[in-house]
């Protein structure tokens, strides 16, 4: 591990101890001293610990209930994290999957009946025919060994050219699994079509069954998993378990990036409406708004190209709290975005230049962490009080 100075980052929280007596006993409290090196943001001073420097592409982070957090690396590894030190090991039988261009092993997370039925549940993109799917499976740990694989859901129909996968999964509070696959780098029909799986957000039971009430169940030639369509490429999404909302932020052209609250059955516009252009600087689109198409809550020009998020709920943040932070990859940054419900209220940029964030994660002990591509970083943000 190295001290990363000129992003004022820091290994390891300074810890000192302090003797005091009570009672006519003398005890040994821990009181965690102001790094010098510490990050003031608006709100919160912050320390930002540097964990793990080594990542080739990391992509998505969960955490199992001992306490061990699991790490996916694209090119389809699931490396191990104990007390915030990677041990050295990697998980065993995780799927081929295949690597190219944008995609491979993307998302990984654990039911959330895990001590129930142990199922950990991964994105990543396969081989069939002359292209690729994207694939959402399950499997149970055995040690480090993933055993029992299932696919659980095969997106539909295959496409070559490795773009635009998404790919995130979430768990609602009544346990159905929603995740989000990209539109393949095709326009304008699968985005705006309902015969193909791309471009949309889905939901399925957890065994990849489909719930009689999605909102095209019966629909001539739709697919019955869709739970929105008309997303270009959503690599974010979270679930706001107290007020019972979805979240996602997708990647528009050059500029227009989004976040949105998804909605069942609504369509968000893509390729129809846009706030970005074509990276070569032509028109994509007149249209900003269209009856019947969904606005995003927020949008970011020029882009920050979007990708994971976390919505902080931890009372070690209570600034933040609420707030929803949005990793930035050619943005190589943190976007801390203020919402008052469903409102926009305000945004602040945090760690700008640590490299290109692919997932920021809020910990089952109330931390956050993050992972960048490139500078194959992970780092913890540490608030100093």
């Amino acid at each position: 591990m190295k001290t990363l100075k000129n992003l004022s980052l820091v290994l390891a929280t300074g810890l000192a101890f302090g003797i005091f007596s009570c009672g006519g006993n003398t005890e040994k409290t821990e009181v965690i001293e102001p790094s010098p090196f510490a990050v003031k943001t608006e709100k919160l001073t912050i320390q930002v610990d540097t964990l793990y420097t080594e990542f080739e592409n990391p992509w998505g982070m969960t955490w199992l209930p001992d306490g061990r957090m699991l790490v996916t690396e694209k090119k389809g590894e699931i490396l191990i994290f104990k007390d915030d030190k990677f041990t050295g090991e990697k998980l065993t039988g995780v799927p081929e999957v295949s690597t190219v261009n944008q995609v491979g092993l993307m998302d990984i997370t654990v039911h959330p009946k895990y001590a129930d039925n142990g199922w950990i549940y991964m994105s990543y993109a396969r081989k069939q025919g002359k292209g690729e799917v994207l694939v959402i499976s399950r499997a149970k740990l055995n040690g480090n060994a993933l055993e029992g694989l299932e696919e659980v859901f095969v997106c539909g129909p295959e496409w070559e050219g490795g773009r635009h996968f998404g790919s995130r999964i979430v768990f609602d509070n009544d346990g159905y699994l929603f995740f989000s696959n990209g539109d393949k780098g095709s326009r304008p029909a699968n985005a705006q079509e309902l015969d193909n799986d791309h471009g949309k957000i889905h939901r399925i039971y957890d065994d990849g069954r489909i719930p009689e009430d999605n909102p095209f169940v019966g629909t001539a030639g739709a697919s019955p998993s869709i739970w929105t369509y008309g997303n270009r490429n959503p690599q974010g999404m979270i679930y706001d378990k107290a007020n019972n909302r979805l979240w996602a932020v997708e990647h528009g052209p050059k500029g227009g990036d989004e976040l949105n609250l998804i909605e069942k059955g609504k369509n968000y516009g893509w390729p129809v409406i846009s706030y970005g252009i074509n990276y070569d600087g032509t028109i994509l689109t007149e249209l900003k708004e269209k009856e019947g198409m969904e606005q995003p809550v927020t949008y970011w020009v020029p882009s920050i190209a979007t990708c994971g998020m976390t919505l902080v709920t931890s009372d070690k943040y209570p600034e933040w709290k609420g707030n929803v932070l949005v990793g930035g990859l050619a943005g190589m940054q943190i976007a801390r975005v203020e919402l008052d419900g469903t409102k926009y209220v305000g945004e602040e940029t945090l760690l700008k230049d640590i490299g290109r964030v692919r997932q920021v994660s809020e910990s089952p002990e109330g931390y956050i962490y993050a992972v960048t591509e490139a500078t194959g970083l992970m780092v913890k943000l540490v608030p100093q009080r």
